[in-house]
């Protein structure tokens, strides 16, 4: 990491540490009531894994949010307030931002709105608009902010973060934000990320693994396709040696041929080399997203 970046993350973190700890600060208490009937009964589910189901839910005010189980803290209530407190300390435009929380039968994180659901309601549902490919750009790069943001400046540094079309929230613009964020043991698809100091290049198997879900990711916005039905097909296809000569066969048929064709080489490259960061990852985060932004050359 460059010394003026690590000089300025840890003055930021020192900041962050004096300002914001302490008490849980603005973050509001559901009427748990309020919170089961604003997602039927619990059954408006969006998504569902190791950790507990995320819900849509509707106020009656006619506010829309997500809110999602936190299971794992079922043992403790002090772990589950240390969450709360940390989620509402995260701020980042890809970040799906925490609202309040909510506790009875279930203990509840409520989040901000959901308005254009998940991404991969938007590949499974032929009844929405197809996303079009600046906002699959747009999504790729706002991902890996998120990411460069958790890794260098959340605090404290070690979380578990999962990444799926299924789990990847999208605004009123179409702005993607990752939900699924925490800071218990690694579960299933959840992946500890690394305190940077601990390894200044990232170059460990907790962010090949990181890299790797980000990788599959980009395929799921080049294909259409999402990876839970067909992520070996899809990891199997951008490691094969014909994929320059079947690369139409298998972008998004949503998409036509309404998409730049140097962009889509250059993202392949990039899922490409995320995939193959599983087992002997060779560039951290932060790299990866200076490709997407298109600021660094991408090796081939």
């Amino acid at each position: 990491m460059d010394p003026m970046i690590r000089k300025l993350r840890f003055r930021l973190l020192a900041w962050l540490h004096r300002s914001r700890s302490g008490p849980i600060l603005f973050v509001k208490k559901f009427s748990y009531k309020d919170v089961k009937r604003a997602t039927d009964g619990f059954h408006r589910i969006v998504y569902s894994n190791s950790h507990g189901a995320a819900y849509k839910a509707k106020f009656e005010g006619g506010e829309v949010a997500l809110v999602k189980e936190a299971r794992a803290f079922d043992e403790g209530k002090e772990s589950f307030y240390r969450e709360v407190q940390f989620l509402g300390r995260l701020h980042h435009r890809h970040l799906l931002a925490l609202r309040g929380f909510s506790t009875g039968h279930k203990r509840l994180l409520v989040f901000d709105n959901i308005e254009n659901g998940s991404l991969k309601e938007h590949f499974n549902d032929p009844l929405r608009t197809p996303l079009n490919w600046k906002a699959r750009l747009q999504i790729a790069v706002g991902v890996a902010a998120a990411l460069e943001y958790l890794l260098l400046f959340s605090n404290p540094p070690v979380y578990h973060v999962s990444i799926s079309s299924s789990n990847i929230m999208l605004d009123e613009n179409f702005t993607a934000k990752l939900s699924d964020i925490g800071l218990l043991s690694s579960v299933g698809t959840y992946v500890k990320m690394p305190h940077s100091s601990c390894s200044e290049e990232c170059l460990g198997q907790e962010c090949g693994n990181i890299i790797f879900q980000l990788g599959v990711l980009i395929l799921e916005l080049i294909t259409g396709q999402s990876s839970e039905q067909g992520g070996t097909d899809l990891i199997q296809w951008v490691q094969g040696s014909r994929l320059s000569s079947s690369i139409h066969m298998m972008i998004d048929p949503d998409l036509g041929n309404n998409y730049d064709s140097r962009e889509l080489k250059n993202l392949l490259v990039v899922a490409r080399l995320c995939i193959k960061s599983k087992n002997n990852p060779k560039f951290p985060v932060p790299q990866v997203f200076r490709y997407l932004q298109k600021k660094k050359h991408i090796p081939r």
